[in-house]
């Protein structure tokens, strides 16, 4: 069984900066694809941005391209979403989610196509 851990959420003013990180214990990272998803309260989980195990696929969704970034440090077993130029609209609860047998393609931004999911990080961007 995987343990997922997710850090880095916060307060941040609208056009700042976070950097979101997720941990999975496990022997085989690089055998696994990477999604973030967000959600709000008594809304369902929507699709942010995924990676591929190897790090060279990645996908987002059209409302964060251009202002997040995706990446994985495979020695750490870590994923990394570089959050800039938030807004207000950003806030929401995100959540790490492992999709297995996903090496060479990022995997689609559906809830239904990952495995195994994190407890969820905050983000609040007020000012």
């Amino acid at each position: 069984q995987f343990q997922i851990v997710e850090s880095g959420g916060g307060l941040v003013q609208p056009g700042g900066s976070l950097t979101l990180s997720c941990v999975v214990s496990t022997f085989t990272f690089e055998d696994y694809g990477i999604g973030w998803f967000r959600q709000a309260p008594g809304k369902g989980r929507l699709g942010v941005s995924s990676i591929s195990g190897t790090g060279d696929n990645t996908d987002y969704a059209d409302s964060v391209k251009g202002r997040f970034t995706i990446s994985r440090d495979n020695a750490k077993n870590t994923v990394y979403l570089q959050m800039n130029n938030l807004k207000p609209e950003d806030t929401d609860i995100y959540y790490c989610a492992i999709k297995k047998s996903s090496s060479w393609v990022a995997p689609p931004l559906r809830t239904a196509e990952y495995d195994y999911w994190g407890q969820g990080t905050q983000v609040t961007v007020s000012s």
